[in-house]
């Protein structure tokens, strides 16, 4: 069993940063790939981005158009860990952020068996 995490959401005006942080309990982190979700009120949840890492490189699936160019993902293999750093933050960013652990990169939720709680973020104009 896999236990997920997040930490680092909060409240930020329009134009600010936020970096999440996604601690995982699982053995195998360095062989799963670990995705960043989020769902804001009254919409589904939306994928943000993924990574995963072999062969001692990093992949980083394409980003969802809505931060692209904005929030950037890593992971640090030593610390079980992955980030999200989220810059220029707008109110659309607003939302509870997830993190998924599974076996390949994906933009579909099912696809991922463990989840962390969410934390939120809230974005203020």
């Amino acid at each position: 069993q896999v236990q997920l995490v997040e930490s680092g959401g909060g409240l930020v005006q329009a134009g600010g940063s936020l970096r999440l942080s996604c601690l995982s309990s699982g053995r195998t982190f360095s062989r799963s790939t670990m995705a960043w979700f989020r769902q804001a009120p009254g919409k589904s949840r939306e994928f943000v981005t993924a990574t995963t890492w072999s062969g001692g490189i990093t992949y980083t699936s394409a980003y969802s158009d809505s931060v692209k160019g904005r929030f950037a993902v890593s992971r640090d293999n030593a610390k079980n860990t992955v980030y999200l750093q989220m810059n220029s933050l707008e109110p659309e960013d607003t939302a509870v952020y997830y993190c998924a652990s599974g076996p390949r990169s994906s933009v579909t939720a099912d696809l991922y068996a463990y989840w962390g709680q969410g934390t939120q973020v809230t974005v203020s104009s």
